[in-house]
């Protein structure tokens, strides 16, 4: 069919702030709704308060001892907008090469505008490799992610996270206690876990998501074990099955499940492992049954989506293209048109030739931020509550503005450091993850998808 000149009519610009949306709400200047009207308010009221703050992840429980943020100085918390930016700007300019800034896509608008690299996890941890003469790598994301930079960066470099308290309540829903009873528990069904079958295959290979603590990825690597992303599972799986009998994929069950359930592994082969239950809640023979062995995990952000709103969406919006995120409940990848990663949702509407209306299941500030970048498409999240990543929201630029000062006066702030003990073992663990790159996939083939 011959190309076809189209003319559209003018829209409104879009603000791609999901604060200032959040402010509109709470004020009464927008009709909307949040799932929390504290999003309103600054993260430093929340940073001496126990729990994950307001968001997706406000009723998880957060672990005894997770890390806190100290008070951010009067100046920061008072500062407008403008002057934040301002300041920012001024203290990257002296830093010059010194300094990288990392954003994540699930950033607020008002910290990406910073950054110098934005992706999701998978990109990141290969971009913190690109800059090996910087003093230092600030990391706006989350404490795993931080983790993995100071991994994969050179001793003398500083990774700096500006908000201690921007953990992953999905990366805190595998400890390290938890992770190794479970394997004691394995080897007391599957025998020497290091032992190789008469066709070479060991009983399980570990394999952890990238959302998960340092210590996680340490025991993963001890124990032949791989990382993965959203963007490289299915790769991921692949080499664990050529290795062993079975896989232990842990925190995330849904990217686990979603993900073998595309490979064609049956659903009765896999079990679901509760770290709160004797042998994870199953019996021998499941076990020995078993293909993947999923840990009792889960995102909040991914979790909000369901089947009903992709029917509404689908009601409303005729023609609609359903994209969601593999972090997401089985049923609603099941009723989606595709699922992929961060990066395969913004590939797919950048190659989007024609006006398309688009649903997207993803952390609402990447949404906001493509519909904003793509004024051609209708772009819109699923849920219609605007509900952002608890934790990948406390990064606030008062925040970055705090640590690149800092840093222009000499003084380190909030540097995330690995003992050398648990990183030798992680670092090769990430390693074997950045050589297991997935091949390039056609747009619909999402399991393939970086």
């Amino acid at each position: 069919m011959p190309a076809v000149n189209i003319t559209l009519q003018p829209r409104p610009e879009l603000d791609p702030s999901v604060d200032h949306e959040i402010q509109a709400i709470v004020s009464g200047a927008l009709q909307g709704e949040t799932c929390n009207t504290d999003l309103a308010a600054g993260p430093w009221d929340f940073d001496t308060r126990p729990g994950y703050g307001p968001g997706s992840s406000m009723g998880d429980v957060i672990p005894t001892g997770s890390p806190r943020q100290g008070e951010l100085p009067l100046e920061y918390r008072e500062a407008s907008e403008a002057e934040l930016a301002a300041r920012i700007r001024a203290a990257k300019a002296t830093l010059g090469d010194r300094v990288v800034v990392l954003g994540h896509f699930y950033q607020r608008e008002e910290v990406v505008v910073h950054a110098d690299y934005v992706g999701d996890s998978f990109q990141l941890a290969n971009a913190a490799l690109e800059h090996p003469d910087a003093e230092a790598i600030v990391f706006c994301g989350v404490h795993f992610m931080a983790e993995t930079a100071d991994l994969l960066s050179r001793p003398e470099q500083a990774v700096i996270l500006p908000n201690l308290a921007a953990g992953c309540s999905m990366a805190d829903m595998a400890d390290i206690d938890q992770v190794e009873e479970a394997w004691e528990q394995l080897a007391e069904i599957y025998g020497d876990m290091d032992a190789k079958d008469a066709e070479g295959f060991v009983p399980v290979v570990p394999v952890t998501y990238m959302n998960s603590s340092a210590a996680i990825k340490g025991f993963v690597g001890r124990h032949g074990g791989i990382v993965c992303t959203s963007s490289n599972a299915r790769t991921v799986l692949e080499w664990a099955f050529e290795r062993g009998r079975r896989v232990l994929f842990f925190p995330d069950q849904h990217l686990g499940r979603n993900t073998a359930k595309a490979m064609g592994v049956p659903l009765e082969q896999m079990p679901m492992w509760n770290p709160r239950k004797p042998y994870g809640g199953s019996d021998a023979q499941t076990l020995a049954d078993a293909r993947v062995i999923l840990w009792h995990g889960f995102c909040s952000v991914h979790r909000r989506f369901s089947v009903d709103q992709i029917e509404k969406a689908r009601a409303e919006h005729p023609g609609v293209r359903v994209i969601v995120h593999p972090e997401c409940p089985m049923e609603v990848v099941d009723a989606a048109d595709e699922a992929g990663s961060t990066d395969y949702i913004r590939k797919a509407i950048e190659a989007a030739t024609e006006p398309t209306t688009f649903a997207i299941g993803t952390e609402v500030n990447l949404v906001q931020r493509l519909a904003a970048e793509h004024p051609q498409h209708t772009i819109f999240c699923l849920d219609p509550v605007v509900c952002p990543c608890s934790t990948m929201y406390r990064i606030h630029p008062g925040y970055l503005a705090w640590v690149l000062e800092g840093l222009v006066d000499g003084d380190v702030r909030n540097r995330i450091t690995v003992p050398q003990d648990v990183a030798e073992p992680a670092r090769l663990a990430l390693e074997r993850m950045l050589a297991a790159k997935p091949p390039a996939a056609p747009a619909a083939d999402w399991e393939n998808a970086s």
